[in-house]
């Protein structure tokens, strides 16, 4: 998954390098992983400004935004959540994009309604923001890079068609 993350983050690269876009990150029981990922491509600070590790409730709310009673009714690991973190962290971070991370990693913390292994992912803008789910449990190390992998390729799915990079011109045609 490494070297697959790698790969994802080269051409995420590509598109905000391309576009002039800016990326942030929120991310939950990811912890960081999705910000070392995206870090490990050299020029990242060229569109990448940073992230909001948001392990607890208390910072959810307090940095992103996140509504209380939205965390109180629905719990931290849920659609809407994730949805709130990617647009509190385009807000908080100014930026153009963001990527979002919450969920049970385990290998405890999971209930019979919400089991370990469950992981919301989200990217987007502030106006529009595309989620995923993750369901299996594979251990908490495999939880975290899994995640790490599938909001990466959400990222990339989502420049892809709303962020598309410029034709490139072809220099035998002028």
């Amino acid at each position: 998954m490494e070297l697959e993350n790698k790969i994802l983050s080269r051409e995420i690269q590509e598109n905000l390098y391309a576009t002039g876009k800016s990326l942030a990150t929120a991310e939950s029981c990811t912890g960081g992983h999705v910000a070392q990922a995206i870090i490990a491509v050299p020029g990242a600070s060229d569109y990448f400004k940073g992230g909001i590790i948001c392990y607890t409730n208390e910072i959810k709310e307090r940095l992103l935004g996140v509504p209380a009673d939205l965390i109180e009714s629905k719990t931290a690991v849920c659609e809407e959540v994730a949805i709130e973190m990617v647009k509190g962290a385009v807000k908080a971070l100014n930026t153009d994009y963001a990527v979002a991370v919450t969920g049970i990693a385990g290998p405890g913390g999971g209930t019979k309604d919400i089991p370990v292994g469950t992981i919301w992912v989200a990217c987007g803008s502030a106006d529009n923001v595309v989620t995923g789910l993750l369901t299996e449990d594979q251990g908490r190390d495999i939880n975290l890079m899994a995640a790490t992998t599938k909001v990466l390729q959400l990222l990339l799915e989502f420049l892809t068609e709303y962020n598309p990079k410029p034709a490139e011109k072809d220099e035998d045609f002028i």
